[in-house]
Formats: structure tokens, C-alpha cells, sequence
């Protein structure tokens, strides 16, 4: 039996109660005098849904401060599109602690990153969406990430 315990799943595989879920969270810390009964009402859940779920769902951008995030990217074989993701991550301000390219297959090179969020690294959301419309990134999956507690 697998033993995964956390997963890394796009915000359009979200069913709406989660998403909802980390709304109410936003609306809790923006404003310290909103109750929770406020919160759930304006955006439309029930205080037991919100409670039954609040610790399990938590922005990707949470946490930035010393984690490390493993990225899979598929490029197509041409030149200067690693250094282009590699310069987009460098503009959120990420530190790179591995990189690793194969050999292109079919005109495809596929690419491992690992790299380290600081606390001044960017939105890691943004980051990711970025490198996904890069002209030649034809895919990108988070392999994992890791908080360095």
C-alpha cells in the first residue's frame, strides 16, 4: 500500500470546498477582527466544512522560507531555453542547488531542478506558471518539495 501522505495538485483539480477553504484562511489573516462565522458565510461554505479541512489545504506559496522545490521539465531540443528558465528562476530569486539535462530524445530534453526558496525568493505560483508559458517548455511537474525545518 503506498504510504504518500502529501501531494502537490493543481488548483483546477481542486474540488471548490478546498479552494474555498483557503479563501476564508485569507480573509481570517487580513483582518484579525473577522470571525470565523463571517469568513464562511461571505464566501459561501459551512463552519464545519471549514473545520474539517483547514489544516489539510495550504497555499503552494506558504512556507516559502527554506524549503526545496524538485522540478521535471520537458524542453524542446534548441538552444537557449535552459537559460531562460534558468533565468526566470533567477528573477523570483530562487537558489539553484542541482541541475541535471539528458540527452534530447525526439527533439526533447528533459531537465531536473532542484532549487532552494529563500525568504526573499518570489511567488513560487507565478515562478511555476512563468516557466509552464515558456515558448518550448512543453511540460512541467513539481517532483517534490521539502521543508528544512
Amino acid at each position: 500500500m503506498d504510504k504518500t501522505k502529501y501531494f502537490v495538485v493543481k488548483k483546477k483539480a481542486l474540488p471548490e470546498v478546498l479552494l474555498k477553504v483557503v479563501e476564508v484562511k485569507r480573509l481570517l489573516s487580513a483582518d484579525e477582527n473577522m470571525s470565523v462565522q463571517e469568513a464562511t458565510e461571505q464566501v459561501g461554505i459551512s463552519r464545519s466544512s471549514f473545520y474539517k479541512y483547514k489544516d489539510d489545504i495550504l497555499p503552494f506559496h506558504e512556507h516559502e522560507k527554506g524549503q526545496t522545490i524538485t522540478l521535471l521539465v520537458q524542453a524542446d531540443d534548441r538552444p537557449g531555453i535552459l537559460a531562460d528558465v534558468l533565468q526566470t528562476i533567477a528573477k523570483y530569486g530562487a537558489n539553484i542547488l542541482t541541475i541535471h539535462q539528458s540527452i534530447p530524445i525526439n527533439g526533447l530534453a528533459t531537465l531536473s531542478l532542484s532549487m532552494e526558496v529563500l525568504s526573499t525568493t518570489g511567488n513560487l505560483s507565478d515562478m511555476i506558471e512563468e516557466l509552464e508559458e515558456h515558448q518550448g517548455v512543453q511540460y512541467l511537474k513539481i517532483l517534490g518539495r521539502e521543508l528544512t525545518l
